[in-house]
C-alpha cells in the first residue's frame, strides 16, 4: 500500500492543508506510518502525539496513532493541548520523537502536523523524505502499543520553575485555542492579579481568530486591559507556540520588539552571545543587539529553521516578528508562547520597568506590520524570482537570506513567499512616513510588473 500527499501539503517546516481538499485522515495515517518508519530505522521505538482544539484534530490524531502503530512504533498520547506541551513531552519523556496535530493560526478549515525527531526540528528534506516514502509505500510493519500520559500539570509546573518575578496585573487571551487550559493553570501558579479571556477550547473560534500578529484580533484584550487598568496583556495563537503582547496603553509589542527586551537580560548573563532573528525583524532589533554587546544574526523565517540554526551555533535566544520566541539558555530551545509570557514577567522584574515604560523607550520606526495577501500556490515562488531578477539587473542591494530584503536610502522592504499559506508576505520599514510610502510604492511597482496587485 502507498499514499501520495497533495503537492501543497508538504511545506518547508511543517505539513499543512485544508480539510476535505488537500488533507484528510488518510494523510494523517501516512504521516504516522512514514514517521514511525523513520523512527524504527533510526533505532527508536516510541513517539509522543498531541493535538490542538480544531474540530478535525481528534480524527487526524487517531489516524496518526494508527499509522505509527502499524509501523511498529509505540505511541504515548498526551491528548489535547498546545504545541509546546508536545515539545516539552518529547524533551522529558522516554520517547524518540513527537507529532503535534495542529493548524496553528491558519483558518478554521486548515490543519496539519508539526514534527520533532530526537529533540531536533524535523523539516525541509526530512519532510520531503516522508512524501517519497509514502508514495513508494516504503513502510516498516509492526504492531505498536499505546499508552496515555497526562502531562499538562507537569508542563505548567515547568513553566514557572525558578520563577523570580514580582506581582503584576495581567490580562490573558487564549483565543479559544489550545493554550487555554494551561493558561487557567498557569495564572494560579503566578503571583499578581490575572484576568483571563476565552480559555475554553472551541475549534469554531467564536470570539476572534487566534492569531496575535493581526492587531484586530487583540481588540478584546485591549478592552480588558483598558477597563481593568492592567499593566499589560498577553495573547496566544491557536496552538500556543506564539505570543502577542500589548502594553498598558494598548500598544502592540511586536515579536521583534519583545525579542529586544529579552535580549537585554540574556546578554547580561551571556555577553557577546549570538541572538537569531528572522528577516522580517526590524533593523532596530539588530542594532539593539549590537548595542547590548551581542552578535545579531538574521536568518530565515520559520520556527523549524530558527530552532535548527540556534542549535547549530549554540545561540541562547532567537525569535521571529510573528511572536515565536525561542529560549535556549535555561529552557529547551523550542518556541513556547506560554513560557515567553512567564519570562516576560520575570524580565520586567529584573529590569524594574513596566511593559509600557519599555515600549516608551523603543525607537519609533515607520513600518508596516507583516502584510499577507493571497497568491496562487503555483505563482508565489515564481513572482519572487521574477522580482529578484529585475532587482539584480538594476543593481539593487538585496539580501537573499529568505526571499528578498531590499535595502535603500529610505530603509528596507521585504518580499517572500509564505511557507504556510498560498500567499506572499511583504513588510517595509523606513526612518519616516515619506520614506515608508516610497518603499511601499517600490513593492507595489515590482508586484505589478509580475501582474500581481496587492489588495
Amino acid at each position: 500500500m502507498a499514499h501520495r500527499f497533495h503537492p501543497t501539503l508538504l511545506r518547508e517546516y511543517d505539513i499543512r492543508g485544508v480539510i476535505g481538499q488537500t488533507l484528510g485522515e488518510a494523510d494523517g495515517y501516512a504521516v504516522g506510518r512514514s514517521f514511525g518508519t523513520v523512527i524504527k530505522r533510526a533505532g527508536g521505538s516510541k513517539v509522543a502525539v498531541g493535538y490542538d482544539g480544531r474540530l478535525s484534530s481528534p480524527a487526524l490524531e487517531q489516524a496518526v496513532v494508527q499509522g505509527l502503530q502499524d509501523s511498529g512504533t509505540d505511541v504515548v498520547r498526551i491528548g489535547l493541548g498546545p504545541t509546546p506541551m508536545l515539545y516539552y513531552a518529547e524533551a522529558v519523556l522516554d520517547v524518540d520523537g513527537g507529532i503535534q496535530i495542529t493548524g496553528s493560526h491558519n483558518p478554521t478549515d486548515h490543519n496539519g502536523f508539526k514534527l520533532v525527531l530526537a529533540h531536533n526540528a524535523f523539516f525541509g528534506s526530512d519532510i520531503a523524505k516522508l512524501g517519497a516514502m509514502s508514495a513508494a509505500g516504503d513502510w516498516s510493519e509492526g504492531s505498536g502499543g499505546v499508552e496515555t500520559v497526562a502531562i499538562m500539570d507537569r508542563y505548567a509546573a515547568r513553566l514557572v520553575e525558578g520563577f523570580d518575578g514580582a506581582a503584576w496585573r495581567i490580562g490573558w487571551d487564549a483565543g479559544n485555542g489550545a493554550a487555554g487550559p494551561v493558561v487557567d493553570k498557569l495564572v494560579k501558579l503566578l503571583p499578581g492579579e490575572h484576568h483571563v479571556l476565552f480559555t475554553q477550547i472551541d475549534g469554531h473560534f467564536p470570539h476572534h481568530h487566534p492569531d496575535p500578529t493581526v492587531e484586530a484580533n487583540l481588540a478584546d484584550l485591549k478592552a480588558l486591559v483598558r477597563s481593568k487598568k492592567l499593566d499589560f496583556g498577553v495573547a496566544f495563537d491557536g496552538d500556543g507556540d506564539r505570543i502577542g503582547v500589548i502594553d498598558g496603553k494598548g500598544r502592540v509589542i511586536w515579536g521583534d520588539q519583545l525579542l529586544g527586551i529579552f535580549a537585554e537580560l540574556v546578554l547580561k548573563d551571556r555577553p557577546n552571545a549570538t541572538i537569531v532573528a528572522d528577516v522580517k525583524a526590524s533593523q532596530a532589533l539588530f542594532d539593539r543587539i549590537s548595542a547590548l554587546g551581542g552578535q545579531p544574526l538574521m536568518w530565515k523565517t520559520g520556527h523549524s529553521l530558527i530552532k535548527s540554526k540556534m542549535k547549530e551555533i549554540a545561540a541562547p535566544l532567537g525569535g521571529e516578528m510573528t511572536g515565536h520566541i525561542f529560549f535556549a539558555d535555561d529552557y529547551y530551545g523550542f518556541d513556547d508562547g506560554l513560557y515567553a509570557a512567564v519570562r516576560l514577567i520575570r524580565s520586567l522584574t529584573r529590569l524594574r520597568r513596566s511593559v509600557t515604560a519599555l515600549r516608551d523607550e523603543m525607537p519609533d520606526m515607520a513600518n508596516t506590520p507583516e502584510i499577507r495577501f493571497p497568491v496562487e500556490e503555483s505563482r508565489k515562488f515564481a513572482v519572487v524570482e521574477e522580482v529578484r531578477a529585475r532587482l539584480l539587473a538594476a543593481g539593487a542591494s538585496v539580501d537573499e537570506t529568505d526571499g528578498l530584503r531590499v535595502n535603500t536610502a529610505d530603509g528596507w522592504w521585504l518580499l517572500r513567499a509564505s511557507n504556510t499559506q498560498d500567499s506572499l508576505v511583504v513588510r517595509a520599514e523606513a526612518k519616516g512616513a515619506e520614506g515608508l510610502a516610497r518603499l511601499i510604492a517600490d513593492i507595489d511597482a515590482q508586484l505589478a510588473d509580475s501582474d500581481v496587485i496587492r489588495p
